[in-house]
This record gives structure tokens, C-alpha cells and sequence, in this order.
């Protein structure tokens, strides 16, 4: 029956996009091009209500059952109507937290989606207590505006989610948790469907209305898959999201260090690098897509992986992490203090 459904949301998001763009631009809901802008011509937006649409027709066919449900859908539900209105009307940045705390409020309050406590490796627990629940908020709130940062590209935001969405249900399913397979296929399926159209060259962005609502779901997906167990495990989300979590820790640091405000727009994010180092707009995107797959395939070895041997997973991508934004430029051109200590370790030892 899922695959079905997924074939159903597929579908129904290929059949619905082109009638959602004549709707963005008849209502004004265009991107014009700017300074921080890539696309050269005004575009039409709210896209993601394609997605949502067809998420909607795929639960209503497949009707999965959790206790979870019904606050999800609402939660979901804000999150939609509050990129529709930044689409339309451009709302302050104080507004759209408002409405994405509100969804994740309700997640957490009404639908008890909480990380209460994690079990420490080697023994021991660590309860959160009161602290669980803004906590959980603060990563849902916090996934969110990852995707969003991320959707600088044709296609980018809806590959790299479609590639978290595939790795979510892939772990879900070995541990059993088919409420989680069920919504993630969904949005798998609806979010590919709208990918035919947003690939590059993009016939309509998804907006804030897409980027939005694809990162409250994944960021509540990613907490019912992996709540409530060892702190081993818990980094499991932390590194399926790998590409949007670390190229939004990086734009901190790199406003830290350039001392300037968090909010303050810029043209350094990992696309931009790869733009700027002379890749196409499509080569750009699928070297992200890859590295999203590589984040994936890493978490699900990590999973298997015994305690040292995690450690040693995590350190290793840690690295790796550090020499790739320190090599395209993700701090800043002059910002990069691994390489250059190794190059002043290897200056001294050659002498």
C-alpha cells in the first residue's frame, strides 16, 4: 500500500505544480532577482504548497496511525500558512519564528515528541527534565531554518531533504517504527514530484513555504526515529543532516568572526563557494547532493558501528568537515586555521 501511496503523491505533485505556479504569480507570490540572488529573472514561488498538497492527499490515502499524528498535521499546518504569508508579504524575522515556535510548540506540548533523557555510553543517564522541552523546540526551530538557509539553488533544498527523507525511512524501517517510514515516504514522493519542475533550470521555487515545511518534518521525523536512546544514537539525526546543520554552524562562525549580526544576509554559503570556485549551477548542486548521500551512508554505518568505533566515525568526519569548509572558503577566505597549521607543521619539519 505505501508504495501506492507513494506513486499517488508522485503523481499528484507533478499534476498539481504547474497549477500552484500560475497561482503564485497571478497572487504576486514572484522572487525578484538581487545582489544575494542567483536566478537572473523574477520566479515564481509558494511551491511548497505543491509539496504540502500532495502530503496531505498521500495521508488521507494511507492514514498511517501514531499518537503523534494529529499534532504533526497541525503543527505542519502553521508552519505551511506561515511560509505562504512570507511568500506573499515578506514577514519580519521576529513573525516567522513566532509561527515556526508555534508549530513546534505543538509538537512538543500536544503530540509529547520530547528528548526527556539519553543513556550515556558508558553508563549513566542524563535526564533533562524541565529543560527537554525547549530543548526539543530549539532543534526542531532550529532544522527548520537549516533547510531554508539551504535553498539557494535550483533544486537544492528539495535534493538534499528528498536524500534525508530516504535515509530517515531507511533506519526507521530497521528499527521498526513504520509511522516514521510512512510520513517520510509520503514526503519523499511529494517532494520528488515537485523536483521534476524545481531541478535547475527551475520553472518555480519552493519558497519559504517549502523550506519550511520540509524542515519542521524532517526535524519531528528525525526525533520520533531516534528519541529517548544512547547519546551514540542521538547523533545519528545530528549527521543525516549533515550538509544543512554544518553549512548553518559555519555561517555562525563566519558572522562571528566578520562580527556581524546572525541574521545578516551574505553570499558565503557552501553554494556560493562552489559557485565562485567555477562550478555550474548543476555541478554545484549535485556535488551537494553527494555530499548529503555520503552524510547518510556515514550515519548508517555510524549506527552499526560499537561505541570506539562511532568515536572514531565521528572524529574522522569531523576532519573532514574542518578541511572542506577551510578549502572552499566556508569561513572566509583568510579563516583557516587547520591548513594552516599543517602547513607551518610541514614548513618546519622539511627544514
Amino acid at each position: 500500500m505505501i508504495y501506492v501511496t507513494m506513486f499517488i503523491c508522485f503523481i499528484t505533485s507533478i499534476l498539481i505544480t504547474p497549477l500552484v505556479k500560475r497561482f503564485a504569480i497571478k497572487i504576486g507570490a514572484t522572487d525578484k532577482p538581487n545582489q544575494r540572488k542567483v536566478h537572473q529573472k523574477i520566479m515564481p514561488r509558494l511551491g511548497g504548497l505543491a509539496i504540502y498538497i500532495s502530503f496531505i492527499v498521500g495521508l488521507l490515502v494511507l492514514q498511517p496511525s501514531s499518537e503523534n499524528h494529529w499534532p504533526i498535521v497541525l503543527g505542519s499546518f502553521i508552519i505551511i500558512l506561515t511560509g505562504i504569508f512570507d511568500d506573499l508579504f515578506e514577514l519580519s524575522a521576529k513573525i516567522k519564528l513566532g509561527g515556526q515556535l508555534a508549530a513546534a510548540t505543538v509538537v512538543v506540548v500536544w503530540g509529547d515528541v520530547l528528548v526527556s533523557f539519553i543513556n550515556l555510553p558508558f553508563g549513566g543517564m542524563i535526564e533533562f527534565g524541565y529543560f527537554s522541552i525547549p530543548l526539543t523546540i530549539l532543534w526542531i526551530v532550529g532544522i527548520t531554518n537549516a533547510i531554508n538557509l539551504i535553498d539557494g539553488l535550483d533544486g537544492l533544498a528539495a535534493g538534499v531533504s528528498s536524500i534525508a527523507l530516504i535515509t530517515i525511512a531507511f533506519m526507521a524501517l530497521i528499527m521498526g517504527n513504520f509511522y516514521v517510514v510512512a510520513i517520510a515516504s509520503v514526503l519523499l514522493a511529494s517532494t520528488l514530484g515537485f523536483l521534476f519542475y524545481n531541478f535547475h533550470p527551475a520553472k518555480i521555487f519552493m519558497g519559504d513555504t517549502g523550506a519550511l515545511f520540509l524542515g519542521f518534518i524532517i526535524a519531528v521525523l528525525s526525533l520520533l526515529g531516534f528519541k529517548n536512546v544512547t547519546v551514540i544514537s542521538l547523533i545519528v539525526p545530528v549527521i543525516i543532516l549533515g550538509v544543512p546543520i554544518s553549512d548553518t554552524f559555519f555561517a555562525i562562525i563566519r558572522r562571528f568572526v566578520n562580527k556581524k549580526p546572525l541574521s545578516a544576509p551574505d553570499k558565503s554559503h557552501l553554494h556560493h563557494c562552489l559557485l565562485r570556485l567555477g562550478y555550474s549551477h548543476r555541478q554545484t548542486v549535485l556535488m551537494i547532493y553527494a555530499m548529503a548521500a555520503m552524510f547518510g551512508l556515514t550515519a548508517i554505518i555510524f549506527s552499526q558501528a560499537k561505541v570506539w568505533g562511532s568515536f572514531v566515525v565521528v572524529g574522522i568526519l569531523l576532519i573532514l568537515i574542518e578541511v572542506f569548509a577551510e578549502s572552499v572558503g566556508l569561513m572566509g577566505k583568510d579563516h583557516r586555521p587547520l591548513l594552516k597549521f599543517v602547513r607551518r607543521y610541514s614548513t618546519v619539519k622539511n627544514r
